[in-house]
């Protein structure tokens, strides 16, 4: 027998609680989500402080965010493959590697975003 699916309210509320599981499954066993999360409370008010408008903040905090995103989603491939099994496979390893490269792209955007923001506040740029 096919169980059901929660519809309205019911939905929205296991909506929430499989999310809340995901950040404590995340949380405990991602050193580099941990980190991401910190730095996220940390541009917070960097970002009030070094930004020239709130799109600016935006802009700041959302590259952090968009990370803190695609840390998830690598972490999900990873447990995927692991779920599969645990003897090494060429396209396993592939998949980890994409997820990594994925997470590591993303880290340009921030550090770039970041780095010129700082820059211009120091007056060594000009961003127009």
């Amino acid at each position: 027998m096919k169980k059901e699916t929660p519809s309205g309210i019911n939905r929205l509320i296991a909506a929430y609680r499989n999310s809340v599981a995901g950040f404590q499954d995340i949380w405990q066993r991602e050193e580099a989500f941990r980190q991401e999360v910190i730095v996220l409370g940390l541009s917070f008010p960097l970002a009030f402080w070094i930004g020239n408008s709130l799109a600016h903040m935006g802009l700041l905090i959302g590259s952090i965010l968009l990370l803190i995103i695609v840390e998830i989603l690598n972490s999900a491939i990873e447990a995927t493959i692991d779920r599969i099994g645990t003897e090494r496979h060429e396209l396993s390893r592939i998949a980890k590697d994409l997820g990594s490269l994925a997470v590591m792209i993303t880290n340009l955007f921030p550090l770039t975003i970041w780095g010129a923001s700082i820059l211009s506040w120091l007056g060594l740029i000009t961003l127009s």
